[in-house]
């Protein structure tokens, strides 16, 4: 029996309770986790934005280390310390065919699964494949990358999500080129790794947008050059900041029509607009058909930021031994397991970077 936070129902307040997990069966692995991040996804899953079935263990940002491993499992062994990977490609689609994996037609199949019990007997799925809101799980293979040496265990937790999801938007997606001018709306975990990721870019002019005002000093220290208290008229204070133009690239990172509309109208002519947050499918963002020729501009959706994990976790971690990258400015609150719900609400309020569950037991260093 260990800890866990669950989702009974969709909407209904996450309870931290003891889960019963079976042993680690053929391509599996059980790992204990260090820590585990609270995502916005999370949040999502919880209100129902994004459907998948509950019962459900939450949590999909985490690392830890490996307790056993099943039947067929090579690529770790027990004590190895790892980074989960929630949607692992199945290499037989479509798009896994084409070397899109991010679009893996199977990369959520696992959530279906039953994952564990509650005492009482309840089956439980684990929320985004891998139900990293708990002291342990036990999770597919494929599902589990080594973490890369010399990072501390706690802080890599967060290359399983935010920082794969920002640095991708920045490079895969949008494809920020040196010199360019780069716009940012929403300063949480994700929004302050594509900070970091455009000024490893070699972005000229790299503009924070957030609601909170108490968030400037956050921004500025990831790497913004300049920060705009989110409004009506951030567009035109964008142009401003931008030689009347606009961005080069705007980054949305919070998934609500007025700021994806509000990216787009920041974006210069023949800019690029990348929307990373998650929406609601009754959110509806409207253009009309002239400024779509007029403007010339591009807009693209990015699915954990067009990564491929395997080739994205050794770039990132070099830039993260060099100090080039600081994942440990992505943290602004380190939480016990039942410090989730209020992490929660910290979103929704738009507070604060990224909340991390540290475990009691979490290591210090992720490898010598």
């Amino acid at each position: 029996m260990v800890r866990a936070a669950v989702l009974p129902a969709v909407g209904a307040p996450l309870e931290i309770t003891d889960i019963e997990l079976p042993e680690p069966g053929p391509g599996q692995v059980s790992i204990r986790l260090a820590a585990a991040g609270v995502c916005h996804s999370d949040l999502s899953l919880s209100n129902g934005t994004m459907r998948l079935p509950v019962p459900a263990v939450l949590g999909h940002e985490g690392a830890g280390t490996v307790l056993a491993v099943g039947e067929g499992v090579t690529h770790v062994a027990t004590g190895d310390p790892v980074v989960l990977n929630w949607a692992p490609s199945c290499g037989n689609c479509f798009h896994c065919g084409i070397g899109e994996i991010w679009l893996c037609a199977d990369a959520l199949k696992g959530a279906g699964n039953i994952h564990a019990r509650t005492a009482g007997g309840t089956e439980l799925h684990p929320g985004l494949n891998v139900a990293a809101f708990a002291e342990e799980t036990v999770v597919p293979a494929n599902c589990v990358l080594p973490a890369p040496a010399g990072i501390p265990l706690d802080d890599a937790a967060l290359l399983g999500c935010a920082v794969l999801t920002g640095y991708g938007a920045v490079h895969h997606s949008a494809r920020v080129r040196e010199g360019e001018s780069v716009v940012v709306f929403g300063i949480g975990g994700v929004g302050l790794a594509v900070l970091q990721s455009a000024r490893l870019a070699g972005a000229s002019r790299i503009i924070a947008v957030d609601v909170s005002p108490e968030k400037e000093e956050l921004a500025r220290r990831a790497g913004a050059t300049d920060y705009v208290v989110a409004s009506d008229t951030t567009p035109r204070a964008v142009r401003k900041l931008t030689g009347g133009q606009g961005a080069d690239v705007a980054v949305e990172c919070v998934g609500r029509p007025a700021t994806i509309r509000g990216a787009w109208e920041s974006t210069r002519r023949g800019g690029r607009t990348t929307v990373v947050g998650i929406g609601g499918k009754d959110q509806v963002v409207s253009f009309n058909a002239l400024e779509i020729f007029h403007w010339g501009r591009s807009l693209t959706g990015c699915v954990y930021g067009n990564s491929d994990p395997a080739r994205d976790l050794p770039v990132l971690a070099g830039h993260i031994r060099a100090g080039r990258f600081d994942l440990s400015m992505l943290v602004t609150e380190r939480i016990a397991l039942d410090g989730i719900p209020a992490a929660f609400e910290n979103m929704i309020a738009g507070k604060g970077g990224r909340a991390l569950v540290v475990f009691p037991h979490a290591e210090t260093d992720a490898a010598s």
